[in-house]
């Protein structure tokens, strides 16, 4: 199974702490790693561990410290298409605290940059069994929907927030897995999130809620606890990841509430497993 995976690829500084420091204040950080980040990138990740073939489509630059992003998704068996290899630019970098007594997190990130598609862009959709859009990248999110629905390929939208770029989506998404925190226009709720989703042409609107049920349209689905809460970051996107992988597992012709309710298990499963560790690849080492 190849699954493509179009967005943002950062370049994340990870630092353990016992608390987040107050102005001023220098704190010494129990632990840290680097690694390569962003919502796309992380479920490519975890897609590629759990054995499918996953291609990044994205871009962070050619600047030395895209090094650590190219190494870092080759360790992990992820094929990577950087748009802006040529280019002097740094990659974005992402500077995150964790809460080593709660998993809480705090992220600071720049602007990412904005690529344009690739001229085969549409062959590169054509490879694949299913396409994950994240929003960063617009410009190359929507064409990618867009030929994976002429090809009647599943699309799979990860929606942490609500963006500029996220309406035109909507219509060329089959799932879009939001977070508690995406609220569109006029929404107040996780219903109303699934009631908007559905008008706007999302066939399986469903919601996240960290350690609280996954909803949707026909129910909701437990999320297993993990038997202790090490860290969530990327949590979201590990979930995101692991259900591209279930749903092309466990889905041959077409997509039912059975079936949907077996993947979203599955996914919940491995995001839960992912918070009893620091970072968001030690878990694929338990």
């Amino acid at each position: 199974m190849r699954a493509l995976f179009v967005g943002l690829c950062t370049l994340d500084v990870i630092t353990r702490v016992d608390r987040v420091p107050a102005p001023n204040e220098k704190l010494t950080a129990s632990s840290q790693l680097i690694a390569a980040g962003g919502p796309a990138t992380n479920a490519a990740a975890t897609f590629a561990h759990l054995g499918g073939e996953a291609v990044l489509l994205t871009a962070f630059g050619g600047h030395p410290l895209s090094t650590a992003i190219d190494e870092d998704l080759a360790a992990l068996g992820v094929a990577v298409l950087n748009l802006t290899a040529d280019s002097p630019e740094p990659p974005a970098v992402s500077t995150i605290l964790v809460t080593e007594s709660t998993g809480d997190r705090a992220v600071a990130s720049p602007a990412s940059a904005q690529p344009t598609p690739p001229d085969d862009l549409e062959a590169i959709v054509a490879s694949a069994d299913l396409v994950l859009v994240d929003a960063h990248h617009p410009a190359l999110a929507l064409p990618a929907v867009r030929h994976a629905r002429a090809a009647g390929i599943p699309t799979l939208l990860d929606a942490g927030s609500w963006r500029p770029g996220t309406a035109p989506l909507l219509p060329y998404t089959d799932l879009a897995v939001c977070s508690a925190d995406f609220r569109p226009p006029g929404t107040s709720s996780p219903a109303d999130v699934l009631a908007f989703l559905r008008g706007a042409g999302v066939p399986w609107p469903i919601v996240t809620r960290g350690p609280l049920p996954v909803l949707w349209a026909g129910g909701e689905v437990p999320v297993p606890a993990p038997t202790a809460v090490a860290d969530t970051l990327g949590a979201g996107d590990i979930f995101h990841g692991a259900l591209a992988h279930a749903l092309l597992t466990h889905v041959r012709t077409r997509l039912t509430p059975a079936l949907l309710t077996t993947t979203l298990r599955s996914a919940a499963t491995t995001a839960s497993r992912s918070c009893a560790s620091f970072g968001t690849r030690a878990w694929m080492r338990t």
